[in-house]
């Protein structure tokens, strides 16, 4: 399964200068939030594949203008194909505002999933905005990444971890692929594109 992860960043290869069949070998699109509703929509219906997502910290926008016909997985696990994907959205907390949440609410939204993941057997992607803590995140408050992460991959080895929200732009050097246990980690910032089956997983992203 090829696995289109976006983030932060609408790709103007993928919007501004799109061309029919530059999608194509595309299985599933994933966002890790932070992106307009509009691109979202018009992925979906380029690709004609699923577009899954996450909200971003600045997702806002996303209550009077939602990405249409794409699936929201918040809180939730969701199987195509045979992989179990979980979704949980939003960034450490840092002012008034939807989306974020301190350190025990996120320990609290993974509580209420523990009889799904147990009836799900676990989950093979994680999708999430932020990133786990000390695993390429930030040292200031907004970018830092949530231990509940951690702990999820030490107790369900998913196969991969999905995040956005640390741009690869930015001064500290963020990492685009890392590896925590036998969890691969890629920062989806902008775009990026792997297959679930790879051997080799570092290697094969573009």
């Amino acid at each position: 399964m090829r696995i289109l992860a976006v983030s932060d960043v609408e790709s103007k290869l993928y919007w501004d200068y799109y061309e029919r069949g530059m999608l194509d070998g595309i299985d599933l699109i994933i966002s890790c939030g932070d992106l307009d509703p509009r691109y979202l929509s018009f992925l979906v219906t380029m690709a004609s594949v699923p577009v899954l997502y996450v909200h971003g910290n600045h997702d806002t926008k996303y209550e009077s203008v939602p990405p249409e016909g794409c699936v929201c997985i918040e809180d939730d696990i969701y199987i195509y194909q045979g992989v179990r994907i979980l979704g949980l959205g939003g960034s450490m907390r840092y002012k008034p505002g939807v989306h974020q949440y301190t350190e025990k609410e996120m320990q609290k939204r993974v509580r209420k999933l523990r009889y799904r993941l147990w009836r799900k057997g676990g989950f093979d992607i994680l999708v999430t905005h932020a990133p786990a803590y000390q695993l390429n995140d930030g040292l200031d408050l907004p970018h830092q990444g949530f231990r509940a992460f951690l702990h999820l991959m030490e107790k369900y080895r998913p196969k991969y971890f999905l995040h956005g929200h640390v741009h690869i732009t930015y001064g500290r050097k963020h990492k685009r692929y890392d590896k925590y246990e036998d969890t691969h980690v890629i920062n989806a910032f902008e775009k990026c594109i792997f297959d679930y089956e790879a051997e080799d997983v570092k290697e094969n992203l573009r």
